[in-house]
């Protein structure tokens, strides 16, 4: 949670804040921390531990403690994450990274029977493209090292321990201010190009963009108890203002931004995917278009990589693979465009959402399956996304700001190879605050809807699949819930006919979304009993502990769709195409081909948006046979399962989600 807004102006006539009144202010917020031993047979109150780390090896590296805590916050938000590494290989709260054993698997599209162009129009595209070698990992996937030689500190106890994991920190920024010819200098104004330097970045557009975001961490102050129950205060110095012509001297490579579609806010470069012909009259991996003025972009989906930064961008430089708008790296947050949004690229499996949609590639890789995520990274995403919704119209909700998990199978046959990620552990409650658009209640229990809320780090659901397939998962922070078919956990969990055609059971595998809903989600509630609550999901009635000490969700209220009067059942669609009428002479008509499920009377869904149904008709290199077919058929999106989904607004009624 972020603490009380200050002014964060400069001081008048002065250049900045000079380093007495900072190590003032550290002083006096450690006092209540550092005070009088308990007395004999006290308990020992331990949630002061992670702060009294933080403090001692700011002095033993003469490091200010505001420049440690505020990395280590950019880094980790001060979570330790219990020894697990991040997606880049990094540990503890100051991220240090090995990633010299993480796993490379199959790149990311490349894996299952997903078609990530998913037009139906086209033979399915198989990439089978093999992750490129590297002979080296880059010094920012290896600092955990570079901490072990500094410190004397075993490399196991820096990737366990968080107090040694912060001391090897805190001698990395030392060790950065002294290469620089920087004093120890107690002001943390001084250090901002040795904090440049820890990002890891080889660019000093990516550095600054780092050092800036740690320098609004300190000057804003921050607060928030750790997934480990540890209470930790930065303290707020809101006319922090630091030597950026340090930067200068950090010897970083330029980088340019041209030809980026990107905030100012963030670093980013133009590394453009391929528009070739080659063998076969195929040609990759993207198609040109004219967005949005021949149609609207409507969608964000977030994907994770599972593929090393650099190998990734090999790939989406290969013709013969597919393509995604943006790459961004976890350990600082620099980002890559590949596709303009007026183009469509190939990425998320169903082409009505490919052509309605710009894709974000989050970098990660099988370190641990269930890694975790830099607060760098969610930064720039954030920033990058809120930039592109204001640009085009994209409404900030979990009904346009899909995950990769979230957009549905366009045809029967696709549903169960969709993909799944960026899976239970990507923080969509701390992602949409960063977005300014925190999920809070709406309304009271007559209201009709909720909005899937669980507190991430306290909400723990047993997955399995992990590292073996049946085995459990390491406990671990999750926004996701889960679903059962009666209001007991003994229960069946509920079943997906799309998924599992045969009626096979769900399971708790961490790639499973058969019966689970996910942090930001809306659904119309079907019932409540005592600590349980009952949503409308798949066509059934769904329940998920939601327990008033512990909630799960929050109380909602707006608008949802039922089926009309007299209908029994209604279809339910993974794309909205147009209908036949529609399409002119020389463009194939697309079947409105419904998924195996249905819309039952009586049930509610809560609705996104109400569009036309279009088809993008793109099949060749040359663009003069390109057509956009938008028909007079409309479509409401609404919540149905784990995923998306689209119903004909002649088959069903809108109305308030409000309980008379």
């Amino acid at each position: 949670m972020r603490g009380s807004v200050t002014d964060s102006r400069p001081v008048p006539g002065g250049r900045r804040m000079r380093g007495a009144a900072g190590v003032a202010v550290s002083a006096a917020l450690l006092l209540p921390l550092l005070g009088a031993a308990p007395s004999a047979g006290a308990a020992v109150d331990d949630t002061g531990r992670l702060q009294r780390a933080f403090a001692s090896a700011a002095a033993e590296y003469r490091v200010p403690l505001s420049v440690l805590m505020g990395v280590s916050y950019l880094q980790s938000r001060w979570d330790g994450h219990g020894g697990a590494p991040s997606v880049t290989g990094g540990y503890g709260p100051m991220h240090l990274t090995d990633a010299r054993t993480a796993l490379a698997g199959a790149p990311h599209h490349s894996e299952g029977t997903e078609d990530p162009r998913g037009d139906g129009a086209r033979t399915a595209l198989r990439p089978d493209a093999k992750v490129p070698e590297n002979s080296s990992l880059p010094a920012r996937l290896r600092t955990l090292t570079k901490a072990a030689e500094l410190t004397g500190i075993p490399a196991q106890r820096l990737r366990d321990d968080e107090s040694a994991n912060i001391e090897g920190g805190a001698a990395l920024l030392a060790a950065a201010q002294k290469k620089l010819g920087e004093p120890l200098s107690r002001d943390p104004a001084d250090w901002y190009g040795a904090v440049a330097r820890f990002s890891g970045a080889d660019d000093s557009a990516t550095a600054a963009a780092y050092a800036d975001d740690v320098y609004d961490v300190i000057r804003s102050g921050e607060r928030r108890v750790t997934g480990t129950g540890q209470r930790v205060v930065l303290a707020a110095l809101p006319r922090l203002s630091p030597d950026t012509g340090q930067l200068a001297r950090t010897g970083l490579r330029r980088v340019s931004a041209a030809g980026t579609e990107c905030p100012a806010s963030v670093s980013c470069e133009w590394i453009p995917a391929p528009y070739e012909e080659f063998g076969g009259n195929d040609y990759g991996n993207h198609d040109l278009g004219d967005r949005p003025k021949s149609q609207s972009i409507r969608y964000i989906v977030v994907h994770d990589t599972e593929g090393r930064w650099d190998g990734v961008l090999n790939l989406v430089q290969d013709p013969t693979y597919v393509s995604w708008n943006y790459t961004l790296r976890s350990t600082d947050g620099h980002i890559a465009q590949h596709v303009k949004a007026k183009d469509v690229a190939w990425h998320a499996g169903n082409w009505y959402v490919n052509a309605k949609s710009i894709g974000l590639e989050h970098e990660g890789f099988l370190a641990s399956p269930d890694a975790w995520y830099t607060e760098a990274m969610y930064r720039a995403s954030a920033r990058l996304v809120k930039y592109l919704a204001e640009k085009y119209g994209i409404p900030l909700d979990r009904q346009h700001i899909l995950g990769h998990d979230t957009v549905p199978g366009p045809t029967a046959g696709t549903v169960p190879g969709m993909h799944t990620d960026p899976g239970p552990y990507w923080d969509w409650r701390h992602y949409f605050e960063l977005l300014g658009r925190p999920f809070e209640p709406t309304a009271g229990r007559n209201g009709g809807m909720v909005t899937i809320r669980p507190d991430y780090a306290a909400n723990r659901p047993e997955y399995t699949g992990c590292a073996t397939r049946g085995e459990p998962c390491a406990p671990h922070g999750s926004g996701a819930v889960r679903l059962y078919a009666r209001p007991d956990t003994s229960s069946p969990l509920i079943k997906d006919i799309g998924l599992r055609p045969d009626g096979g059971d769900s399971t708790t595998d961490v790639n499973d979304i058969a019966s689970r809903v996910e942090t930001g989600q809306q659904y119309a509630v079907a019932d409540r009993q005592g600590d349980w609550t009952a949503i409308w999901y798949l066509g059934q009635k769904a329940w998920f502990q939601n327990p008033a000490g512990q909630p799960t969700a929050v109380d909602a209220a707006g608008l949802v769709v039922t089926p009309k009067a007299g209908s029994a059942a209604v279809p339910v669609y993974g794309r909205a195409y147009p209908e036949k009428e529609a399409y002119p002479a020389g463009v194939p008509v697309q079947p409105v081909s419904p998924l195996p499920y249905k819309l039952l009377a009586g049930q509610k869904y809560v609705v996104g948006d109400l569009l036309r149904g279009e088809y993008d008709y793109s099949v060749t290199f040359a663009t003069d046979s390109h057509r956009v077919v938008i028909g007079k058929d409309l479509y409401y999106e609404i919540q149905f399962g784990h995923r998306v989904a689209f119903v004909r607004a002649a088959d069903v009624q809108m109305q308030p989600s409000v309980i008379p």
